[in-house]
């Protein structure tokens, strides 16, 4: 029981969610303090659109790249500083590798920079934009009222459902209280600076990294449930927090989000390699066959499957090629709002990025 089930959702929360939620914080107070520095340089300077748009989408979560749908819908950006945006961004996926190996990370992210880079220009050199007429008719018109409710669920269920155990704590509050002792052990026992044994004897037999990690994990769910399973709680409000108490907010529920379907992705690995014997060295999802299928669900709005394709990557059941083409062509939920402020548009975005996530993907079946 503790290594089919517990282990696995201890190491959710202990090896990717305390990093995610850190790092989800960071970006989130950087957001805070300079998002309308970048967004005002970019539409004062036209022609850097595409540089501007992989800088922003290249950056862990979705926030960067879901900044730019408003200014697309207004006809401040061009349709390739989108698209640019959008083969950048790894969406929430970005937390499972960078918690994961940071080294990789850096890799991959440099890689879908390049690769978001190159299409976004390529993009505004033919000349390729459904909105263009409709921009020029609506380009001083603010962005459609209602938007926000794309996502950004009140944690207030939250707060509910853990008021059992700690009572009138906000949900986001006791989320931190405990990632911060997780995050204390989650260090020393995952870069193997200390021996688990020897820390579970010096906490009378009780091993921390075990207990924390599955309480974690539970708590993220009891938060991702509480937001009634949405996606995720990106839009274009929690793109521009306005507090850092609210910056805090979002983060607890996008580290919870991640730590979800990392979690479901763990757990479902370990059921399946211990009740089968199926160790990944079986899978189809090889060769041409696996970059095409990693391209295709990439087209997948939001970032539930995504972190889930991510996380068998991370165990050990997926090649590079397919994850990267699935990195290219997913586009997180920075697809959802362009597609309620411009359908077609968005369609045809997210279309456009599988042809360079197929084509680096198969590049890399040569030359790996």
């Amino acid at each position: 029981m503790t290594e089919l089930v517990l282990r696995p959702l201890a190491d959710a929360f202990m090896q990717v969610g305390v990093y995610v939620a850190v790092m989800v914080a960071l970006f989130g107070w950087l957001r805070w303090r300079y998002g309308d520095r970048v967004t005002d340089g970019l539409t004062s300077r036209p022609r850097l659109g595409p540089l501007v748009g992989a800088l922003l989408g290249v950056s862990p979560g979705c926030g960067g790249a879901i900044i730019l749908m408003p200014l697309y819908a207004r006809g401040k950006v061009s349709f390739g500083t989108v698209v640019a945006a959008l083969a950048a961004t790894m969406g929430d996926s970005s937390w499972v590798v960078l918690a994961w190996n940071p080294g990789f990370a850096l890799k991959i992210h440099a890689l879908l920079f390049v690769v978001g880079l190159v299409t976004g220009y390529v993009v505004d050199a033919l000349g390729i934009d459904p909105a263009r007429a409709a921009n020029r008719r609506v380009a001083a018109a603010p962005a459609p009222a209602g938007l926000a409710a794309v996502g950004g669920p009140d944690l207030a269920g939250a707060r509910r459902l853990l008021g059992g155990l700690l009572p009138r704590v906000p949900a986001s509050t006791a989320f931190w209280g405990l990632t911060t002792p997780a995050f204390a052990v989650s260090v020393p026992v995952v870069f193997q600076l200390v021996d688990p044994g020897a820390l579970s004897r010096s906490f009378g037999g009780v091993d921390p990294y075990l207990a924390l990690g599955v309480l974690g994990s539970l708590t993220a769910a009891l938060i991702f449930t509480a937001g009634r399973g949405r996606l995720a709680d990106d839009s274009l409000e929690t793109a521009h927090p306005r507090s850092l108490r609210e910056t805090l907010r979002h983060s607890a529920h996008e580290a919870s989000f991640v730590t979800v379907w990392v979690a479901v992705a763990y757990l479902g690995w370990q059921v399946v390699t211990t009740t089968t014997g199926f160790d990944g060295s079986q899978l189809a999802l090889t060769g041409l066959v696996g970059v095409l299928v990693g391209a295709g669900i990439g087209l997948i709005p939001g970032c539930a499957v995504q972190i889930v394709f991510t996380g068998l990557y991370v165990s050990g059941g997926l090649p590079l090629p397919t994850l990267v083409a699935n990195a290219i062509s997913q586009d997180g939920d920075a697809l959802i709002p362009l597609a309620a402020l411009r359908r077609h548009s968005a369609a045809l975005a997210t279309v456009v990025t599988t042809v360079p996530a197929a084509a680096v993907g198969a590049a890399l079946l040569v030359l790996l």
